[in-house]
């Protein structure tokens, strides 16, 4: 994994597990990786991975089970979804849409751009 320098990287590997959970890696109450395998996938310091996990935990997305390791916790996926829904429209939209009004693009434009865009 390449990470930018405008976020922390614990918290860019949070992200990251965040992702798998959104797109199925892990459903409700799957074993996730150990923080050491974890740690090892991204080539980062084992203390860092303990950092991801205790955010993680805090956050309520993933629970560890003693002697087990972590597991995500059910109806994380649909936290994470609501979270993020809720970032993109306070921080991301507004930016996104005052680019649009400065260039004159219409939401016919953007309509048409997603409906052919291959994403």
């Amino acid at each position: 994994m390449t990470f930018s320098n405008d976020k922390a990287i614990y918290l860019q590997m949070a992200d990251r597990l965040c992702d798998e959970i959104l797109a199925g890696t892990y459903k409700d109450d799957d074993r996730i990786p150990s923080v050491r395998e974890y740690a090892v996938l991204l080539e980062v310091n084992t203390n860092t991975a303990v950092k991801t996990y205790d955010e993680l935990a805090r956050a309520n997305i993933i629970y560890n089970k003693r002697g087990l390791g972590y597991f995500v916790t059910p109806g994380a996926r649909k936290q994470i979804l609501k979270e993020r829904k809720q970032e993109f429209m306070k921080e991301r939209l507004p930016e996104l849409l005052r680019q649009m009004k400065l260039l004159g693009i219409k939401k016919e434009e953007l309509c048409n751009f997603f409906d052919t865009a291959d994403v």
